[in-house]
């Protein structure tokens, strides 16, 4: 089993070198890993917006954010009671704690 360095879970920061779009997927990830959403397990799309400041919730950077994490596979979708779910893809383990690490 990979193991993430212990570094990975701080909070991340936007930084001038890092696009905004970037930082929202490495918060939605860092929120994920944090609640232990792999796999089987899933929350709400809307549950990830929490994750943001007020000013960014519900804002195109955060849908295309979504987007763009389900376009890497590093999300999986499930439609559920109405709304769509999403989990962590567990066979993109590593490749979503790399994608953390990048500045």
């Amino acid at each position: 089993m990979f193991h993430p360095p212990p570094n990975i879970l701080i909070e991340c920061f936007i930084s001038d070198s890092m696009d905004l779009q970037k930082a929202i997927m490495k918060r939605f990830l860092r929120k994920l890993i944090n609640l232990n959403i792999w796999g089987g397990r899933h929350t709400e799309i809307k549950n990830l917006q929490k994750a943001l400041p007020d000013h960014l919730r519900g804002t195109n950077e955060h849908k295309k954010a979504v987007k763009e994490l389900i376009k890497k596979g590093f999300l999986n979708i499930k439609p559920s009671t109405g709304e769509f779910h999403v989990s962590l893809n567990s066979h993109k383990q590593k490749e979503i704690y790399e994608f953390l690490q990048e500045e």
